[in-house]
């Protein structure tokens, strides 16, 4: 790769080729796999929908419950099924 140019990843979220991440967003084997597999959009999509379960079920994601709650939703959400929105969500008008 030359200076400047940008990694392409195939995207499990986005499921079309796009700009990877620049360097991996979270620890262990699941970050490397974050990093290989997921575009900077896709993960954006996901911390966006983190946020939104945080918010909706006033999750502390500094507890250990919340943390494993969140990286199994963050996997179902990259690489499952999708993740799904708390019952009787409203996303903001």
């Amino acid at each position: 790769m030359t200076e400047g140019s940008t990694r392409t990843v195939q995207c499990a979220v986005l499921k079309r080729e796009a700009p990877g991440l620049v360097r991996p967003v979270y620890p262990g084997e699941l970050g490397v796999r974050i990093w290989r597999e997921v575009s900077q959009e896709g993960w954006q999509r996901w911390v966006a929908h983190q946020t939104m379960l945080i918010n909706e079920y006033r999750l502390v994601p500094i507890e250990p419950k919340a943390r494993q709650f969140l990286e199994a939703e963050m996997q179902k959400f990259l690489f499952g099924e999708g993740a799904s929105r708390p019952e009787g969500y409203v996303p903001p008008s």
